[in-house]
């Protein structure tokens, strides 16, 4: 996954926006205001942070060491530091992605969650 790649999925969520609240080089993607994606796009190489369920943080980073590891500059227990040009397949980039867009969601209010029809 190219950079723009990885933006371009990030921002396909519903209500997803690019922010840069760190400086004008860490592009953080969000819904409603909470945090999913944190990345440097013109990084090599190229990662991204992603929140992820604790259990299955330890087994990825079994499953795929150097590749997913304990998130950088985050909660170590949510967050993993994955490395898009690294290797990973494809697929499960974009499932990774989408489940940390999903475990924000899951966190917000009902009303919001229906507004982004994922109840």
């Amino acid at each position: 996954m190219t950079p723009e790649e990885l933006r371009a999925f990030c921002l396909s969520f519903n209500a997803a926006v690019e922010d840069f609240p760190f400086n004008p080089e860490t592009s953080v993607f969000k819904v409603l205001g909470k945090m999913f994606a944190l990345t440097h796009l013109a990084g090599r190489p190229l990662t991204v942070n992603l929140k992820c369920d604790p259990e299955d943080a330890v087994r990825l980073r079994v499953e795929h060491e150097g590749l997913i590891v304990p998130g950088w500059h985050m909660n170590k227990r949510h967050w993993n530091t994955v490395t898009v040009d690294g290797g990973l397949p494809p697929r499960l980039l974009r499932e990774l992605i989408e489940d940390s867009y999903d475990l924000v969601v899951a966190s917000l209010p009902r009303a919001e969650r229906l507004r982004l029809d994922r109840p």
